[in-house]
């Protein structure tokens, strides 16, 4: 069962026969064993599909955000969690859209061959949440360097990084214009911080998600690691959100084709009263709902990487595109268990351990409520709520 009118058929067709070497069985044991799928990255990484946004010049293939999205969705639809990954695609576009030549010289041509991971982004606090710009983490300067200390969580992969992307604010919120004013970014080198500032604190989720809490006593930054100009962090931050936002909706895009395309077969094959379920319109009713707004919502994926890729504004188009897509695969998991039944919940048919992995994108990497204040008042004109 395919999409009608699939974009992008020779990459989804050279990614698929890559994915034949890690079926069903192979993530089911890196979930069961709470672990980090080392040997599927490795061939993403090998293979060059997470380096596709990568300028020819430095090792990568120079494509869009419309064809990392396909590799995103496909991850997801072959039965993976491209969460162990995706951090790459997002963060590493912040480097290449505003970090200096040197910068891009010294850190993309190792990202591009696999030598260095950029897994990591390190934005969201304890006491701020989303209110990004009353952060509390701190980057003063201190001759040729910034001295950092603050408190970070729900930081993803870290341990599975190499590299960074690090918001802190840079002058006081008091002495600035604007409160979107003062921030900076940052690349910080795992290897050299943590144990020498920074400690790393685990926390153990419901799905098999690597993610920390960071505290930061003192953690030196060369100067020279700073991306852009001091001050317009929080710019460039929301520029890379936008890619991950519409690479998220890609992956839940994949995840709901999964459940669909399962939900469907197993609706074909399970005979109950001498008769197939999936001939019963209460089974094969909700299976087709799921399918319909599965392609709605990839209208709007496309829509937000066209524009980003045109460097033009998306914020609207990939807030929207998460929204759908979320919601869309979230209601497609649903429907799976429901039409598995027991089974539905039993580990070998991967369904409860997709429902899991699918459910967290209700929440992150912004819930549907903030999406839907956002579309309220940046769209339609509406009193800001909060």
């Amino acid at each position: 069962m395919t999409a009608t009118a699939e974009r992008h058929p020779e990459l989804r067709a050279a990614l698929r026969d890559l994915f034949k070497r890690f079926p069903d069985e192979y993530f089911r044991k890196v979930d069961a064993a709470r672990g980090y799928p080392v040997e599927f990255v490795d061939a993403l990484t090998e293979a060059g599909w997470l380096a596709v946004m990568i300028p020819e010049e430095y090792g990568g293939a120079g494509l869009g955000l419309a064809e990392a999205s396909v590799v995103m969705e496909e991850v997801n639809r072959c039965g993976g969690n491209a969460g162990a990954c995706h951090g790459q695609m997002y963060n590493m576009g912040t480097l290449l859209r505003h970090g200096s030549v040197e910068q891009k010289r010294r850190y993309l041509p190792g990202i591009a061959s696999g030598k260095l991971r950029l897994q990591s982004m390190g934005v969201t606090e304890p006491s701020t949440g989303t209110d990004t710009t009353q952060l509390k983490t701190t980057a003063l300067r201190r001759g040729d360097r910034y001295v950092v200390n603050g408190q970070k969580v729900w930081i993803s992969r870290v341990q599975h990084s190499d590299l960074m992307i690090l918001l802190a604010r840079t002058t006081p919120l008091a002495e600035v214009k604007r409160k979107s004013e003062g921030m900076s970014i940052f690349i910080v080198d795992l290897h050299q911080a943590v144990g020498k500032g920074m400690t790393v604190r685990p926390i153990p989720n419901m799905v098999n998600h690597e993610t920390n809490e960071l505290f930061f006593e003192n953690l030196e930054i060369p100067a020279e690691n700073l991306i852009g100009e001091e001050g317009k962090g929080f710019k460039y931050i929301l520029d890379g959100l936008n890619a991950e936002r519409t690479l998220i909706a890609a992956e839940c895009i994949g995840d709901a084709r999964w459940f669909v395309a399962r939900s469907a077969a197993y609706a074909r094959e399970r005979r109950v009263f001498d008769r197939p379920i999936g001939q019963n319109q209460g089974v094969q009713f909700p299976i087709a709902e799921n399918h319909i707004e599965t392609e709605a919502a990839d209208l709007m994926r496309w829509r937000a990487c066209d524009l980003f890729d045109a460097h033009q504004p998306c914020g609207a188009e990939a807030n929207m595109a998460k929204y759908l897509a979320a919601k869309a695969s979230f209601e497609a998991a649903n429907v799976a268990i429901q039409t598995h039944g027991g089974f539905g919940f039993a580990c070998e048919y991967d369904v409860e351990r997709k429902f899991r992995e699918t459910r967290l994108y209700q929440v992150a990497p912004i819930s549907t409520n903030l999406i839907l204040s956002y579309v309220a008042e940046h769209v339609l004109g509406l009193p800001r709520s909060f």
